[in-house]
């Protein structure tokens, strides 16, 4: 009883709390906006992406797949309104179609994400119309993980990374690869930081050079007494 109390109490505060640990951004930086799968409660790995993200720099929010098309207009608004910054979406699972959609709308609202990273996306298997870099890292084998392709409309760039044969790695665990955060880690870092560019140092005035004495001169006296 008092287990499935704890369950009850920890599946509320996975519905309705949402990570949102989100340092101060140089104009440009990547926004990642993460989100997870069924329940709220099974893609705990983003979160562990999260952190990693923000320890570099990269403000990244975790949350529920649900929320994608409210998510998407704050994340449209913000980034008109600070520059038009990148946008990146991550989801796992049932996040995972979400994050296809998030896309979608993004495009639609004349802020097409930057990337989007799909972690066995289980019900969408179609990129509609979309702009931007996708990168999907699927199982065909496990029962519910789904290849990306090209629907109509879409005008990105799809990859497609089959984890068939990787056997430490299932649909409940892909999202929490130390080597895939990686390699998304890398990823958002290579569209770089637009920052503001440093002030040129002003020139100093050159001292005029003295001017040389005239034979003669008493200077040049004094100086030609003194190689005497």
């Amino acid at each position: 009883m008092l287990s499935r109390l704890r369950f009850a109490v920890a599946l509320f505060a996975a519905l309705f709390l949402t990570i949102a640990v989100r340092p101060a951004a140089a104009q440009g930086t990547p926004h990642v906006y993460l989100m997870r799968g069924l329940a709220n409660v099974f893609s705990y790995g983003l979160d562990d992406l999260a952190a990693k993200l923000n320890a570099r720099g990269i403000p990244a929010t975790v949350y529920e797949y649900g929320q994608w098309q409210s998510l998407a207009d704050m994340a449209s608004a913000e980034s008109r309104a600070k520059g038009r910054f990148p946008i990146v979406v991550v989801g796992h699972s049932l996040g995972a179609d979400a994050a296809i959609q998030m896309a979608e709308r993004l495009t639609a609202l004349g802020t097409p994400p930057t990337l989007v990273v799909t972690f066995d996306p289980v019900g969408v298997n179609t990129v509609g119309a979309a702009s931007g870099r996708f990168v999907n890292y699927y199982q065909s084998n496990n029962g519910y993980g789904k290849r990306l392709t090209a629907g109509p409309g879409f005008r990105g760039k799809l990859i497609n990374r089959n984890l068939d044969q990787v056997a430490a790695i299932d649909h409940f665990n892909i999202e929490k690869s130390p080597q895939l955060h990686s390699e998304v880690v890398s990823q958002v870092r290579a569209l770089g930081v637009r920052r503001k560019p440093k002030p040129r140092p002003v020139a100093k005035p050159s001292q005029p050079a003295a001017p040389t004495p005239a034979p003669g001169s008493q200077a040049a006296t004094t100086s030609d007494k003194k190689a005497m």
